[in-house]
Parts: C-alpha cells; structure tokens; sequence
C-alpha cells in the first residue's frame, strides 16, 4: 500500500513539474547532440506558432533558419563538453529566436529581446546527452536600458552643445583645445587656431531685431558646419564669435580654409520676415608654436589676428603668430 502511495506521489510530483516547465512564461527547448528539438514547451509554441508534434526531431537550424549556426554550435558544443552552463545576453546578440514582441509597454520594439542559458542535463551515468536552452524574455529591460543610454547620451551632447547654433559650447571646445594644445607640445605638430565673429553684429540686431540677430547666428554655425572636417573642432565662443581649430594645418592651409569661409558668408542672404540680411565676418589665425605657454595664449593669439582685421577693415583674414 505504502509502495502504491509513493509511486502516485512520484507521478503526481512529475505531473506537477511537467505542467508548471510546459506553462511557465519562459521558454524551455531541450536540444540532442544533433542540435535537435527533444522538447518544447507552451512559451516556444505560442511565440513561434509551432506545436511541439510539429518541432520535435527536427534540426533548430531548420525551424529557424535566422539562429546563427556557427555561433549557436559553438556555445553548444562547449556545454556538451566542458558540462557547464553557457549564456548569451540581449546586449550580445539582441535576440536567439526571431519572436514578435506582444508587451504592449515595449510596443515601439518589433521583436523581442532575449537572454539565453545553455544547462547541460546529465543523464544517470553521468554523461552529457542533451542541453536545455532556456529563453527570458527581457524587451522591458533592454528597452529600458537603451531609452537611459539614449537620454544619457543626448544629456551628454547638451552639456557640450550650444543651444542657439548646435556647435561645441565654450567650455567643451576649450577643454578640448587644451587636449590639443598638449598633443600639439608633445608630438610637435603642426595646427591652427581660427577665431571669427561677425562685423556690426550690434547693427544687425538694431536694424532688424534680436530674432533676426539670431538667425545670422544661426545661418554662421550651419554654414562653418559644412565646411569643417570631422576632425576640425567648432564652437561659440560667445555673442556673435566663433572659434575653430584645425588639427594638422599650418597657418597658410588654415588661411584657405578662412577665406573659403569668408566669401561664402559674404555671398550669403537671409530673408527674415520679408527682409534681406547680408553681412561679413573678420577672422584671425595662429598657427601653433613651442613657445606658447598656455592654449589660452594660442587662442589669445589668434584673438589679435582678428582684431588686426577689424582695424584693418574688416571682412578680412589675418595670421598672427606667436611672440
């Protein structure tokens, strides 16, 4: 009788743990050395639209032809062999199984994002015959990760950017001159400093208004925008003046570059509310030198190149080299 008792308790427990494998909200697939399908539970059905009758036997390859084999085999074959766990993270690879995502706080992410554990399952003599791979569905917290890293990233670009005219802010384009400054000291290269603001801008903003100030600010930075290389550094320097540095230029290239710049502005019309805006800007260079104590001296320098221009009549380009 007792015999009786413990085998219905036996089978009962087994009931139990197969109900609770086939309907827990993880997805279980029990895998063969030929990396078929052994088992395969209600999370795997429902998500893949494929029944377990109509999976088992068959090559995970070939029911999903976007798992990675090489990849896929190698993290198997590890488990086989060494008998320990393997696992694959969303940040990895952002998904095993090509799964529609159903969360309705996820909705703007079109596929699931999952994370993968490979156990091996002993059979009684000790030997490693299958693997149980187990998919977590984790879209909430990937989308939640990467919406933080998005607004970490855009709080990074604001802290560095100029609001009005989207180019470096003073004190990020300094910091960066710094870097450059001591680049420059060690290596012994050759780069120039740039500095430009625009002539009679107090006229602009009297004749025109303020907005209409803006908006030569504005037309300036998108303009310096698309001449500068990506390895140029532009920023605001303040008001209506601009600062450039230009790594791995001389003087004489950074002249070409400022008067590329110069006569394209000059060419440049604004219509704001019906009125046309033409302006000029004056500009200044200096082209690094050992001898410069400080970056704010190299800067300094350029600042007299430019203010030689405006004394000399503005919209112009001059170079003033360190002394």
């Amino acid at each position: 009788m007792s015999n009786v008792a413990t085998n219905n308790g036996e089978i009962e427990g087994l009931h139990w743990m197969m109900d609770m494998l086939t309907n827990v909200d993880v997805g279980l697939v029990v895998l063969d050395s030929a990396y078929c399908i052994q088992m395969w539970n209600r999370f795997m059905n429902d998500h893949s639209g494929r029944s377990d009758k109509e999976v088992k036997g068959e090559s995970i390859f070939d029911i999903f032809p976007e798992v990675p084999e090489a990849w896929f085999k190698h993290k198997i074959d590890s488990v086989f062999l060494l008998k320990s766990r393997a696992f694959s993270t969303w940040e990895q690879r952002p998904y095993l199984f090509r799964f529609k995502n159903y969360r309705p706080i996820t909705s703007t992410e079109d596929t699931m994002y999952q994370n993968a554990t490979m156990i091996p399952l002993m059979s009684p003599d000790g030997e490693v015959n299958h693997v149980c791979l187990l998919i977590y569905d984790v879209t909430d917290i990937a989308t939640g990760k990467k919406e933080l890293t998005r607004l970490n990233k855009k709080l990074e670009s604001l802290s560095r950017t100029d609001r009005l005219t989207n180019l470096f802010n003073r004190g990020f384009w300094e910091e960066c001159f710094q870097g450059e400054f001591d680049r420059c000291l060690r290596y012994k290269t050759v780069s120039s400093a740039l500095i430009f603001d625009i002539d009679h801008f107090k006229n602009i903003n009297d004749t025109y208004g303020h907005q209409a100030g803006d908006e030569v600010i504005r037309k300036t930075a998108a303009l310096l925008s698309d001449l500068v290389r990506k390895s140029d550094i532009a920023g605001r320097y303040g008001g209506e003046e601009f600062v450039v540095y230009l790594p791995n230029t001389s003087a004489e290239n950074a002249m070409i570059f400022a008067e590329r710049l110069r006569k394209k502005i000059e060419q440049l019309k604004i219509n704001y509310e019906g009125q046309e805006i033409r302006f000029t800007v004056s500009l200044g260079i200096s082209e690094f030198n050992e001898a410069m104590p400080s970056h704010e001296k190299w800067i300094e320098a350029a600042d007299q190149a430019l203010y030689q221009s405006k004394e000399s009549g503005r919209n112009q380009t001059n170079i003033k080299s360190y002394t």
